[in-house]
């Protein structure tokens, strides 16, 4: 067999000592390589074409490693939907190491699906073909709307069956990372006391994520306000395109601001702030609109196991932890807003008024709710509405009347925004549409489509439905007439009865 053609670095295994614990993925008895990213590859400096081939499929099943690598299982706690468990850690996951990309920046690569490991709690830490095709699917649809998000390299089928409600065909996924630091890493050793050691993590988080800030007076309530900013720009990314996660348990929001683990999550279709999908979430705990309060208070539990790096004053340390905190729902705000304003085709304007945006943008959400009124292609229809053509719009309503007031109110407001122009009405309208394509998507990772990829894949070993659902799903923008069945909504019935399962 070939060599592994790539080397691994591994500063967090090295330099976080007890904080991991030195594991080997299992062996895959029958490794067939099912999908690999070679434009991802390319961009970590990876050589493409050799991990194309048979080295590749042997490193993507945890079969064979680079001679440099020192696999490491995390150690990490969590809030799983609101109860802690003080060690959870990676019970079906190992970090084979990093790589500095083409840009400079550390990655991590990881195996997930791989085996047991010390913290898999009684599971079989396999993962099954379906699942590790959906994180496929979902990342590189959320990479390409440019929302942070770990990336699929791989995904190799092991020829080992596993065992859930049924028998299903085993896989390995192959995760790239800015990292895999959680707030439950912090969270493990805060749990134990152990300030020298969440003390260490934040230094090395700061060296990692935020290097300015090494060595500055501060830093550590400095990296607590950057883990915030990060996050609630991500939740409103997450917002304005309908992505639901599903499992916002703080094991599973990073210090980098990515969004990671793509189990129980979906899209919105007709649009529902109180929309749950995952079997999990029995409660609505994690639902749509619940999503920017969640990050908040995973965000509360973050700042709680930084307190004593913040003031040797316990009340210093809450007021000045409490001040970010409390910053964050006008920050997630601000960022919802620019978000909206841009599918709304605005451009910020000075003297523009920020609560009628707010209000304007609020009101047409409420429109779509009552309407029933299909999330993405509302957004999008209403670029055809800046070009002159309401009849798509209206058409996504039973009461083609119900958006008219808005509508209205809308125009009054781009026609202020476009005031002392040199541009006739057409123009300006024809340029607004033209922004707002570029601001909605047409194809998103639709519930039902996701659903026919996989079961082609999984049951029939058939990956063609999922190689024209990724090529789709990476031109996320472009309205062409071959991804059209991509574009259409599930029925009704089906979206009603939908669940999302977290593959473990």
């Amino acid at each position: 067999m070939a060599a592994i053609p790539f080397t691994l670095q591994n500063s967090y295994a090295r330099e976080l000592e007890g904080f991991s614990v030195p594991w080997r993925p299992e062996a895959a008895p029958e490794p067939k390589s099912l999908f690999f990213n070679a434009s991802l590859a390319d961009e970590l400096g990876l050589d493409a074409a050799a991990l194309a081939g048979e080295a590749g499929t042997a490193l993507f099943a945890g079969n064979a490693l680079p001679e440099d690598a020192e696999p490491i299982a995390q150690a990490y706690a969590g809030h799983q939907f609101g109860g802690f468990s003080p060690q959870l850690g990676d019970g079906r996951a190992v970090l084979l190491g990093e790589v500095i990309d083409r840009a400079g920046r550390r990655r991590d690569i990881a195996l997930k699906g791989s085996g047991r490991t010390p913290f898999s709690r009684g599971g079989d830490g396999k993962a099954a073909v379906g699942p590790m095709l959906r994180e496929v699917l979902v990342g590189e649809a959320m990479h390409a709307l440019g929302i942070p998000t770990t990336r699929a390299l791989a995904v190799v089928a092991t020829g080992q069956p596993v065992l859930r409600e049924t028998v299903l065909p085993g896989a390995v996924l192959t995760r790239v990372a800015a990292s895999h630091i959680r707030v439950g890493t912090f969270q493990f050793f805060a749990a134990r006391g152990d300030v020298a050691r969440v003390r260490q993590l934040a230094e090395y988080t700061i060296a990692r994520h935020d290097p300015d800030l090494a060595g500055t007076p501060g830093r550590f309530l400095a990296l607590l306000e950057r883990v915030c900013a990060r996050q609630a720009a991500l939740i409103a990314q997450w917002m304005n395109v309908g992505f639901i996660h599903g499992v916002m348990n703080t094991d599973n929001m990073t210090l980098s601001g990515e969004t990671i683990d793509y189990g129980p999550c979906a899209f919105v279709e007709a649009y529902d702030p109180a929309a749950v999908f995952s079997s999990i979430d029995r409660h609505g705990r994690y639902a749509f609109g619940n999503q920017p309060g969640i990050a908040q208070w995973n965000l509360t539990r973050l700042a709680e196991a930084l307190l004593p790096l913040l003031s040797d004053e316990p009340e210093e340390a809450a007021a000045q932890a409490t001040a970010v905190i409390e910053a964050f729902p006008a920050m997630h705000a601000r960022h919802l807003l620019a978000g909206q304003r841009a599918k709304l085709g605005l451009q910020r304007v000075e003297g523009a008024d920020e609560a009628a945006d707010a209000a304007l943008a609020a009101d047409w959400l409420a429109l779509l709710h009552a309407g029933h009124a299909d999330f993405t292609l509302a957004w999008r229809r209403l670029a055809d509405a800046a070009a002159g053509a309401d009849a798509p719009l209206r058409a996504l309503f039973a009461d083609a009347s119900a958006p008219e007031a808005w509508l209205a109110r809308w125009r009054e407001r781009c026609a202020r925004e476009d005031e002392g122009r040199a541009v006739d009405g057409t123009a300006a309208g024809e340029a607004r549409a033209g922004r707002m394509r570029r601001a909605n998507p047409w194809v998103i990772p639709r519930n039902h489509r996701v659903e026919e990829a996989l079961a082609a894949a999984s049951d029939d070993g058939d990956l063609g439905p999922f190689d024209r659902l990724l090529d789709a799903l990476r031109r996320p923008y472009d309205e062409i007439a071959e991804n059209a069945r991509y574009a259409e909504p599930a029925p009704a019935e089906v979206t009603a009865c939908y669940q999302t399962f977290c593959g473990t």
